[in-house]
């Protein structure tokens, strides 16, 4: 866990920053961490990251265009050499929050790492928790479990949500009950699908929820946030036929493995709902989309066997959480990677 003296470095950190950016991991866990840490403030500037592992060098354009006098990078296990080197050009304080095991020699000496893993005590609960812990405004509460949820962790607050909220919450101790079965977390749903919009409506939800006052602001359909409605239901249509698909496809193998194509990579939601209703199984999801497949795996220990599966496998990628993980293969290898997969889990 992160110890005081840390939380109050973050906070200083925040309070020197007039002009900053923030960066943050394309997920409800990095939007929320962002919407916590810039209302605290009042400052700075939101971009989400959708480049995968690691955040590119591409991304410094967005430092220079806003004159940044502050980055925090926000819920990204990685970021690239290049990034670091064109920070250090500049000169610019650098402040990561993160909860990913993470190879320290990937973060350069003058960048600010926090990382409850590296204490003493390790955790890894959500970014948004510990921005949470450090900002501490009540009236941001909502916003802080709707990031925890989604990253299926309930944190101890989440009592007293409940009470604001009883007709938006439901008392379990399973986040992904709380996520399919609550208003929450259909609160929680609009969001991510929210990050899957054009850059025009991204921006546009961002400077919403940057004012927002209760979840009420985005659960309920009006003309402000119309476009964030339209958008979650086009995209659970799809994932919800996704979804339907790979359960028929349910046999008495302790894997799932399911392959689709399309426009749109949504294989996180596919195997996050599928893990929820099928809590026993190893849930692989493999979106193909050109040269190369795009992983989203789910289940009890499901980090080793995707580790396992792509080690020697040139150019493959994969990290997460124990019990989630993403990765990434090139096609010409995805059946050798799913043989492997199988023999292991098997």
């Amino acid at each position: 866990m992160l110890n005081q003296k840390q939380m109050e470095e973050i906070k200083e950190h925040l309070e020197r920053a007039q002009n900053p950016v923030f960066f943050f991991d394309n997920d409800q866990d990095g939007l929320c961490s962002f919407l916590l840490l810039q209302r605290y403030i009042e400052r700075g500037r939101g971009v989400p990251v959708k480049s995968f592992p690691a955040m590119t060098k591409d991304y410094f354009r967005r430092v220079k265009e806003l004159n940044a006098d502050y980055i925090f990078i926000l819920d990204k296990p990685v970021v690239s050499e290049e990034f670091f080197k064109e920070v250090e050009q500049v000169n610019i304080p650098v402040v990561w929050i993160d909860h990913h095991e993470i190879d320290m020699k990937s973060v350069p000496k003058f960048v600010n790492y926090y990382n409850p893993l590296l204490n003493s005590k390790k955790t890894s609960e959500p970014v948004t928790y510990w921005c949470y812990e450090i900002t501490q405004k009540k009236e941001d509460l909502w916003i802080a479990v709707a990031g925890c949820i989604a990253d299926r962790f309930i944190p101890e607050f989440y009592s007293e949500f409940m009470k604001q909220y009883p007709h938006l919450s439901i008392n379990s101790e399973d986040a992904f009950e709380i996520y399919y079965r609550s208003e929450l977390g259909k609160m929680v749903r609009i969001l991510g699908y929210g990050l899957m919009d054009r850059t025009t409506n991204v921006i546009n939800m961002l400077k919403l929820l940057m004012k927002a006052k209760s979840p009420q602001d985005v659960l309920e359909e009006g003309t402000k946030n119309q476009f964030m409605h339209k958008r979650f239901k086009e995209i659970k249509s799809k994932a919800d036929k996704f979804i339907q698909k790979a359960s028929s496809q349910i046999d008495d193998s302790k894997l799932l493995f399911f392959k689709y194509s399309g426009s749109m990579s949504i294989s996180a939601d596919i195997s996050n709902e599928l893990s929820y209703l099928f809590p026993d199984k190893i849930i692989v999801i493999a979106y193909l989309s050109g040269v190369k497949v795009n992983i989203s795996a789910r289940g009890k220990g499901v980090k080793k066997f995707i580790l396992e599966a792509i080690e020697g496998i040139e150019g493959a990628t994969g990290g997460g959480h124990d019990d989630a993980v993403g990765a990434m293969v090139k096609m010409d290898d995805l059946e050798r990677f799913r043989e492997r997969l199988e023999a292991l889990v098997n």
